[in-house]
């Protein structure tokens, strides 16, 4: 079992309002980045459904240098419709889920923290101050 101290939200970086399947983000990181799955453990469509990404056993390839000890936990979502401009897009079911998922998560691995992509590098991603608003979960 891997030692998780981080959950780690990001967006996936396509407009407001544009569903994105599972199976083509696994396409975008397996076919157009030459890895061997889907970089995230946990997708959350619009609708608020939480899907399976990557094997929580298995490390994740969604945060340069975080991945070993991390769970990564992507939305739908995040740039506003011109395609470019960031912009939290989360859907009120896709905050339920995120929040449901961080407390899940937390009574699994205990009080482990929760950051954006952004508190890792230079990017907009998720689009909000994560670890701002799950400060106090």
């Amino acid at each position: 079992m891997r030692n998780i101290n981080k959950i780690i939200i990001h967006c996936s970086a396509t407009r407001e309002g544009q569903e994105v399947s599972v199976a083509t983000i696994r396409d975008w990181h397996v076919v157009g980045n030459g890895w061997s799955d889907i970089g995230y453990h946990y997708i959350i469509s619009l609708n608020g459904d939480v899907e399976l990404g990557r094997p929580i056993s298995i490390s994740g390839a969604h945060t340069k240098g975080q991945n070993e000890n991390s769970i990564g936990v992507c939305y739908i979502g995040g740039v506003e419709k011109d395609g470019k401009t960031p912009k939290d897009t989360r859907t009120d079911k896709q905050k339920l889920s995120l929040l449901n998922i961080i407390k899940t998560l937390r009574s699994i691995y205990g009080d482990v923290g929760v950051y954006g992509h952004r508190d890792f590098a230079p990017k907009a991603c998720p689009s909000f101050d994560a670890t701002k608003e799950y400060s106090k979960i």
